[in-house]
């Protein structure tokens, strides 16, 4: 059996799209970025420019799925072609956790012992992190945030539950992890219970997909919750002003199962 060590490793590899790797599902910020196959200048992957979506493919030889897959991540939820129910279980529970903003996103580092099980399976949840909008839209619509609460399994088989907010009471749970940002201390450990930033009903949208960054590897399980939960108008503008936009346009379904909750 892998250590958590080597899960984290497993499921950093490629999720946030750095050559380099720690045993942290934290995005090294200080490692050498990607060379672009065309230019002398290291050219990072991000949002906008000439790092931006429409550019992954050409950053690294390794991103070439972010233009040629026919898996990827995000879509759009409304395209939904089946009605299924999902059973999924969980034992979230308060838990300590590293916060930081990693320069592409707000993500917070789960200590070990929560997950969820579905289809017979467990997958451990590793982190959260965080996009402003959403990725996944509905109908082109798309929500002020969206969380994804990543876990893997001992073999490196990803499961990524996404959840979507929309402007209401403020989160709790998003005033400690923004607090720990805008204090700037990654080496402090938080309480987060994951139960305040997900609803009680757990009807889901199921389909297969990718990471939404690069190099867009696919093959990753993704289980987007229908139910929005709340955060406050300041709380995302926060988000917002410390992430900036950081959504990948939605992608093509072409063709694959996009089950929806009866």
């Amino acid at each position: 059996m892998k250590t958590r060590n080597q899960l984290q490793v497993l499921a950093l590899t490629g999720l946030m799209g750095l050559a380099a790797c720690t045993t942290s599902l934290t995005i090294n910020t200080g490692a050498e970025p990607a060379k672009s196959a065309t230019a002398d200048d290291a050219v990072h992957w991000g949002y906008e420019g000439a790092g931006g979506p429409q550019n992954w493919a050409a950053l690294a030889d390794a991103n070439y799925l972010c233009a040629a897959g026919i898996m990827q991540s995000p879509i759009d939820l409304s395209e939904a072609n089946a009605l299924g129910k999902v059973a999924i279980k969980h034992n979230y529970a308060p838990v300590q956790a590293s916060i930081e903003d990693n320069g592409h996103t707000i993500q917070a580092n789960f200590a070990a012992g929560l997950g969820v099980k579905i289809d017979a399976r467990k997958f451990k949840l590793l982190q959260v992190h965080f996009h402003t909008p959403s990725e996944h839209v509905m109908a082109g619509s798309t929500y002020p945030i969206g969380a994804h609460f990543v876990h893997a399994t001992d073999a490196g088989e990803l499961l990524v539950l996404g959840i979507l907010f929309t402007e209401g009471e403020a989160n709790p749970q998003l005033a400690t992890i923004l607090d720990a940002v805008i204090a700037g201390d990654t080496s402090a450990q938080h309480t987060l219970d994951p139960t305040k930033m997900i609803p009680s009903d757990l009807s889901l949208y199921r389909y297969m997909g990718s990471l939404t960054t690069p190099p867009c590897s696919e093959g990753v399980n993704w289980h987007v919750v229908k139910t929005p939960v709340s955060a406050s108008t300041a709380q995302i503008a926060k988000f917002t002003k410390i992430m900036g936009g950081n959504a990948r346009p939605v992608q093509p379904l072409n063709g694959r199962l996009l089950l929806q909750p009866k």
